[in-house]
Order: C-alpha cells, then sequence, then structure tokens
C-alpha cells in the first residue's frame, strides 16, 4: 500500500524539532486503561509518543511505513519497531490494551484502520488519538510566524491539513467515548529551537523545494527582532486536541 511521505526526506530534522506530549497524557491513558502490557502506537514517526508509552506499559510496538522515520527512533528494550502501515499490521487479534495515534491520524485510511483497531484491541481496550495545529508564543512574534504560516507555505499544506486544523473533530470515531481533561502542550524553546521547528514543517519542506530557497530565512530577522535575547527561553504553546474511547 503507498502512503503520502511527507516527512522521511527531514526525518532527523524532524526528530530534533518536534514538541513532546505532555506526561500527563500518558499518565492518565494508563490509568485509564484495564491492563497494561501492550500498547500499540501507530503512525509512530520518529519514535515520540512510543518512548513516553514505553514508561507505562510492559512493551509497546511501534509502526510507521517510513522506514527512515523509525531509524530515527530512539531504542527502548520493551520498544519494537515495526515498518507496516497502520491499515495492516502484524498484530495478534485481541492482544493490545491501548492504540494510540500521535499526530497521523490524517494520513490514514480510515475505515481500515478503525477495522484494525477494533481486531486487534482487547474486549474493552482503549483507542487514543490525538493532534495539534498552530502554536503560540507572544503576539508579535506569532505575527511573524503567522506570515510564514499562512502567506508563506500556506499553499504548501497537503490537503489533510485541514483536519489537523480542526482537531479531528469531523472525523468518525466508532468507539464509546471517553472525555479527557485538557492536556497543556508547551515547551520552553529559543529562538533557535524556534526557527528548527519551523523549518521542520512539511510545508516549509515543500516550499524549499519547489522555490528553491528557504522561507523562513523571510521572517527570520523579524522574528529575531520579536524574540530579543536568542538565549531567552520563552513558552510556546499548542491546543490538543485529543480523542479517547473504548471498544465496546
Amino acid at each position: 500500500m503507498s502512503f503520502k511521505d511527507h516527512f522521511s526526506g527531514h526525518a532527523a530534522v524532524y526528530r530534533e524539532a518536534r514538541p513532546g506530549y505532555p506526561d500527563t497524557l500518558f499518565s492518565w491513558l494508563a490509568a485509564q486503561s484495564a491492563g497494561r502490557d501492550l500498547a500499540w502506537d501507530a503512525g509512530c514517526g520518529n519514535g515520540q509518543a512510543s518512548l513516553a508509552l514505553a514508561a507505562h506499559f510492559r512493551r509497546v510496538v511501534a509502526t510507521d511505513p517510513s522506514a527512515t522515520q523509525i531509524g530515527e527512533a530512539e531504542r527502548r528494550e520493551n520498544i519494537d519497531y515495526r515498518v507496516e502501515p497502520a491499515e495492516q499490521s502484524s498484530l495478534e487479534d485481541a492482544s493490545v490494551d491501548l492504540v494510540t495515534v500521535a499526530q497521523a491520524l490524517h494520513w490514514f485510511d480510515l475505515a481500515r484502520f478503525h477495522a484494525e483497531v477494533h481486531r486487534v484491541l482487547r474486549p474493552r481496550g482503549i483507542a487514543a488519538f490525538w493532534t495539534y495545529a498552530d502554536c503560540q508564543v507572544t503576539p508579535v512574534i506569532d505575527r511573524c510566524k503567522d506570515r510564514l504560516y499562512v502567506d508563506l507555505v500556506g499553499p504548501y499544506w497537503p490537503p489533510e491539513r485541514a483536519l489537523v486544523e480542526s482537531g479531528y473533530c469531523d472525523l468518525p470515531f466508532p468507539f464509546a467515548r471517553i472525555t479527557p481533561p485538557v492536556f497543556a502542550m508547551e515547551c520552553a524553546w529559543t529562538v533557535a529551537q524556534f526557527l528548527a521547528y519551523l523549518r521542520s514543517w512539511s510545508a516549509t519542506q515543500r516550499y524549499q523545494k519547489a522555490l528553491d530557497h528557504d522561507p523562513v530565512k523571510l521572517i527570520e530577522a523579524d522574528l529575531l527582532d520579536a524574540w530579543g535575547d536568542p538565549q531567552h527561553k520563552r513558552t510556546v504553546s499548542w491546543a490538543l486536541a485529543v480523542h479517547v474511547g473504548r471498544k465496546e
């Protein structure tokens, strides 16, 4: 099965520059789970969520169709990385306590993936899918960032970005919903770290490939001026949309 690969070409940049998910999310998910034997992180990318799950579950199977992305993932003894699509995993029937998808659901064939989740989940198993879109720092910095996000690379976002912007609210969710708490997703970053994050966007990479120059350079001077001391760490925050449900 072919897949839309927007990240393998800059997998190392993606690994270093992406924000992490809050520890409280994984603690809460583990608390909802009837068992903690096996978690499946589908569309795991470079293993950010997989690593966090490994602290709460005896075993984690982390799958992604991109061998390049998995090649950048940090290893743990209890994480089994597998290069395979989310819609057709090698997991056994009714073997998984928790299925997670972190910032990847919009790339999946949902009908096939949901069927796969129902196949591999144990009775009363948990499915948790989450996403984040735009970020906020300060009003002045945000204006610089928005020029990049909307005006410059806006046309280079893939159409699936609309699903991210909506927080997956319009996607089918064939599970008995569990209302999660609100989780704060924040990073304390220097301006260099923030610029690296802007360069990790798939739209930034597509713009650069198409036009042969770095669009971040076009806003960098203004952003540096707005940031102030380049060593000063500012809080960068994202709204995290989390959808959680139980297999009935």
